[in-house]
């Protein structure tokens, strides 16, 4: 069984959305280096920003675009191509082609059948 393990939310103003998340839910966020991707710490990490409580997840921030104009859940799979085969013949449709982030993994979006957008992600051996 795959597991939701991010979440990401989409803005408009990344100031004002960090202050209203920041104030309301005291949550943490920080410009990741060298992209327009802010982390979202919702619950402690370890040295790998896992999260230590089981079952917690944290997230980003990012600017809306047409792949992500509503917040998105992201799914841990074991292989982001294989599983873009099985959403398609499915029925889903690919919204964003797998892309690599960094060193850490790889991520595509996709459309369910129901038109709603997730995200899949695939950790790489190295992390």
């Amino acid at each position: 069984m795959n597991k939701v393990v991010h979440f990401e939310i989409p803005y408009d103003d990344q100031s004002r959305a960090q202050k209203f998340y920041e104030d309301v839910f005291g949550w943490q966020i920080n410009k990741f280096p060298e992209m327009d991707y802010h982390l979202v710490t919702t619950t402690p990490t370890d040295e790998k920003m896992k999260p230590t409580e089981p079952g917690a997840i944290n997230g980003g921030m990012l600017p809306k675009d047409p792949t992500g104009p509503h917040p998105v859940i992201v799914i841990d799979v074991p292989s982001v191509e294989e599983h873009l085969k099985k959403i398609e013949s499915a029925g889903g449709k690919i919204v964003m082609p797998s892309i690599k982030v960094g060193e850490f993994g790889l991520y595509a979006r996709v459309s369910d059948t129901e038109g709603n957008v997730i995200g899949v992600w695939q950790t790489l051996a190295n992390c």
